[in-house]
């Protein structure tokens, strides 16, 4: 008994593409042909293509599958068994992330780990954070979720609405309250000499080179200015006291000023 290729396909729960894709690859052999030109496949191909199938199913790759013997498959089949736990891991991850997302209603592009906050946060808090968790340490990234969380919402929401002419007073007023927690997340300020070390992702001037540009890129004049005031504030803090008044879940922190100043 002989097959079409459609027949064939059907029987092995393939397409007849994926049939012609096994043939290009020099996988399943060419059948003989009628005298009309169309293939006939017999119960050898069906067995082989069973066989391929069996083992493409399992993770094997497609160019693997044809040049390698019993011992070769066996440890193709533990290498496949790797890139799958991993994929499965991978796959996990994504899920908790999802199902973090949905729970806070927070935005899709909310950084990991910020979930519960992602819906309190503008876009251009949501993409400093981003930066942040590419070039901070994760012991730092721990810290900034905690001031992130702490932060005011009276005091984010003032931020925000600043205008590029925003006054003198305005400014100081909202600086001051940005330092009243001994650091604002907004600035690396707070991030200990420590913490930018043997376990940091890129060196400190790269790191300060990348925040300082972000700042530049994502706020205004006003803000800026802002954030260099109460970073300002800090240093002083730090000169009259001896040590950073450190604020929930945050240590002693740097006395870098990393916020651009406003342009004239």
């Amino acid at each position: 008994m002989t097959w079409s290729t459609r027949e064939i396909a059907d029987l092995a729960g393939t397409t007849v593409n994926a049939i012609r894709h096994y043939h290009a690859l020099g996988l399943l052999d060419e059948p003989p042909r009628s005298y009309n030109g169309y293939k006939q496949y017999g119960v050898r191909d069906l067995v082989s293509l069973l066989r391929l199938r069996r083992l493409a199913g399992l993770g094997l790759p497609l160019a693997q599958i044809g040049t390698t013997n019993e011992s070769d498959t066996t440890e193709s089949l533990r290498r496949a068994d790797t890139v799958l736990r991993e994929e499965i891991e991978r796959f996990r991850r994504s899920r908790a992330g999802i199902a973090a997302l949905l729970r806070a209603g927070a935005p899709v592009d909310t950084p990991s780990g910020f979930e519960e906050v992602g819906a309190r946060l503008t876009a251009s808090d949501r993409a400093l954070i981003h930066v942040c968790t590419r070039i901070h340490p994760p012991a730092a990234l721990s810290r900034l979720q905690l001031m992130v969380c702490a932060e005011s919402a009276e005091v984010r929401d003032q931020f925000h609405a600043l205008t590029p002419g925003a006054s003198e007073s305005t400014r100081d007023h909202l600086a001051e309250d940005l330092a009243q927690g001994g650091a604002h997340w907004r600035s690396t300020v707070w991030l200990e000499p420590t913490e930018s070390g043997a376990h940091a992702p890129y060196p400190l001037r790269v790191t300060e080179q990348a925040f300082v540009e972000t700042l530049a890129a994502l706020y205004n004049d006003a803000q800026r200015d802002v954030l260099r005031r109460a970073d300002v504030a800090l240093r002083a803090q730090r000169r009259t006291a001896g040590s950073w008044r450190a604020g929930p879940g945050v240590s002693p922190v740097r006395s870098h000023a990393l916020v651009a100043s406003p342009r004239p």
